[in-house]
C-alpha cells in the first residue's frame, strides 16, 4: 500500500483522498483479519530509528495513544526510538517545526495544513493519517445569556483567540447557518483568560474545543445545565481534524519509518479505545497538572470520532 499524501490537492479533493486512510476506517478494520492487508506494509523500519514527534498543543487526553505506545513497548518492537514534545503554540508551531524538518513526524489540524501548504508550496508536508474524522470545534455558550442555538448568537458578543482553530472555522459556521457575522462582537481573547470570561460573563459564548472547555467551565463552577456546546460539525461544518504528518525529508528518506510509526500507533489507538482509563494514565505521569476526568473526556471524543460514522 502506497504511502499517501492528503493535502497534494485542493482541500475537497484533499479531504476526499483522506477518506481511505480515515481513522474511522482503519479502526473497522482492526476487528477482523483484514487488519494486515489494510494497514501493514512490508517494510519495516531500520533498528533504533528515531523519530521526534510533535503534538500541536499541551500534553492532554487526545495525546494519550501516542504516550501508550511509548509504555506498552509498541514503537520499540517496530524498531523506534519516539520522544515526544507538547508545542505551545498550537497547529501552526507543530507545523512549523515538521516544515524545518526539526521535528521528523507530528500530529496537526489538517485544514491549518492545507492552508499552509498553499502559502508554502515548496514545502510538502504529507499528512499520512486522519486522527480526527470530525475536529472538537465548538461555540460554548450561557443559556443565561439566551443561547440555545446558532443564531442566538446574533446580537453578542464572542470571545474568540485569534489562534483558535475553532475560530478559524467561524466564518464558515456563521455563513451555513444563516449568521450575519457582521452583528456579532468579536473580542479577541488570550488563550488562557478565554473560559474565565465566560465564567465571569465577560463575554457570551467562546469558540473552542468541545470537551476541553466543557469541564474547564465547570471546574470553574459555572452550572451544566447553564452551558451549551454547538458542535460546529453537528451544524454543517465538515471538516476533518487532526492529521498525523511527516517532515518532507522525513517522509522521502524513510517512508518505512513512518509506516512502522502508523502501525505502532493504530495499536495504542485499539487499546485507548477499549480502555480509556489506562490510556490516560499514560498522560497523567507525564503532566502532573493534568486532572483525570478532563482527560479521560478527551479519550471519549476521540473514541467517538473513529467508531462514529460521518453524516
Amino acid at each position: 500500500m502506497a504511502m499517501v499524501d492528503l493535502t497534494r490537492r485542493t482541500r475537497s479533493a484533499a479531504l476526499a483522498a483522506s477518506a481511505a486512510l480515515s481513522s474511522r476506517t482503519l479502526f473497522a478494520a482492526l476487528a477482523g483479519p483484514t487488519l494486515f492487508a489494510a494497514l501493514v506494509w512490508p517494510l519495516v523500519a531500520d533498528a533504533g530509528t528515531a523519530i521526534h514527534f510533535t503534538l500541536d498543543g499541551k500534553i492532554d487526553g487526545p495525546a494519550a495513544p501516542f504516550f501508550l505506545a511509548i509504555d506498552k513497548g509498541y514503537f520499540k518492537a517496530e524498531g523506534l526510538d519516539v520522544s515526544i514534545d507538547a508545542a505551545t503554540g498550537g497547529p501552526l508551531e507543530a507545523i512549523g517545526r515538521l516544515a524545518t524538518d526539526v521535528y521528523e513526524m507530528g500530529v496537526a489540524d489538517i485544514n491549518f495544513l492545507i492552508k499552509f501548504r498553499d502559502g508554502n508550496p515548496g514545502t510538502p508536508i504529507k499528512a499520512l493519517f486522519i486522527v480526527f474524522d470530525k475536529p472538537p470545534y465548538a461555540i460554548i455558550a450561557r443559556k443565561s445569556r439566551g443561547i440555545v442555538a446558532p443564531k442566538d448568537l446574533t446580537g453578542k458578543n464572542l470571545g474568540a483567540p485569534s489562534a483558535d482553530p475553532a475560530f478559524a472555522a467561524w466564518p464558515i459556521f456563521a455563513k451555513v447557518n444563516g449568521i450575519d457575522a457582521a452583528k456579532v462582537a468579536i473580542e479577541n481573547v488570550g488563550l488562557p483568560v478565554r473560559e474565565p470570561m465566560l465564567a465571569a460573563g465577560e463575554v457570551d459564548a467562546i469558540t473552542g474545543s468541545s470537551f476541553t472547555a466543557y469541564v474547564d467551565l465547570k471546574e470553574r463552577g459555572v452550572p451544566p445545565e447553564d452551558l451549551v456546546v454547538l458542535l460546529m460539525a453537528d451544524y454543517g461544518v465538515e471538516l476533518y481534524g487532526d492529521a498525523i504528518m511527516a517532515s518532507p525529508k522525513f517522509a522521502q528518506e524513510k517512508p518505512e519509518a513512518a509506516r512502522a510509526f502508523l502501525r505502532a500507533y493504530v495499536k495504542a489507538l485499539q487499546d485507548t479505545v477499549r480502555d480509556p482509563a489506562r490510556a490516560v494514565d499514560a498522560v497523567l505521569r507525564r503532566n502532573d497538572a493534568a486532572k483525570k476526568k478532563s482527560n479521560l473526556n478527551g479519550c471519549a471524543w476521540r473514541s467517538a470520532t473513529i467508531s462514529s460514522p460521518r453524516r
